[in-house]
């Protein structure tokens, strides 16, 4: 059946996966659905982004669905995948000049999401199963 190690690695990639998933997920529900979306565009347009509306909810639908699939551990490369891009532009663009305290949330999920590209869900994911 595997070692203790092993239990213990399959349970810490689903924590990694449920707490991270959850927060982005909560990020991009409160733009979505919390009646922001306007000055989320506006700050994207400030980012120099062409069609801002466009990025803007792209940005926040990656966040909101690809945090509810990263949960699921399904399709979870891919979802990682978006919202690191996302996580890439507000490290780096958005927060680019502001000291590390304004921008550690966004690098800690820019690290996990990169991590879960490379990794995937693991054993304790919907993409085992399919």
């Amino acid at each position: 059946m595997g070692s203790w190690g092993d239990k213990l690695s399959v349970l810490g990639l689903l924590w990694i996966r449920l707490l991270m998933g959850a927060g982005i997920a909560y990020h991009g529900y409160g733009k979505v659905f919390g009646g922001r979306m306007d000055q989320f565009a506006e700050g994207v347009a400030r980012m120099g982004f062409p069609a801002p509306e466009m990025f803007a909810w792209a940005a926040a639908v990656s966040e909101l669905a690809g945090g509810l699939l990263i949960v699921l551990g399904f399709k979870t490369r891919a979802a990682a995948s978006l919202v690191f891009v996302v996580m890439s532009v507000a490290a780096f663009v958005h927060h680019g000049q502001d000291p590390f305290k304004m921008k550690e949330l966004a690098l800690a999920y820019w690290t996990v999401s990169g991590a879960l590209a490379l990794t995937g869900g693991g054993r304790a994911s919907l993409d085992e199963l399919f």
